[in-house]
């Protein structure tokens, strides 16, 4: 099933949860493992990447599916 990947603030860590689970898929020390982590998942199963701050706003998206207008993104 294709979820949406969420990477957020969990206390001091960050966690890489898909959307609508209650549970984190991992949990990292840093953003940035979690993020390389939590594209790998989003990749696979052709589904968006949501970056969000410290603070928990949205800072980032990548769309990894069908998207009819793909981002031009040349962040990462």
């Amino acid at each position: 099933m294709k979820k949406d990947q969420h990477i957020t603030p969990k206390g001091d860590l960050w966690q890489v949860i898909g959307a609508g689970n209650s549970k984190p898929t991992k949990l990292f020390n840093t953003q940035k493992e979690a993020i390389s982590y939590g594209r790998e998942i989003a990749k696979n199963q052709s589904s968006e990447l949501v970056i969000h701050d410290k603070h928990g706003r949205i800072r980032d998206k990548d769309s990894y599916g069908n998207d009819s207008c793909p981002p031009k993104d040349t962040k990462f």
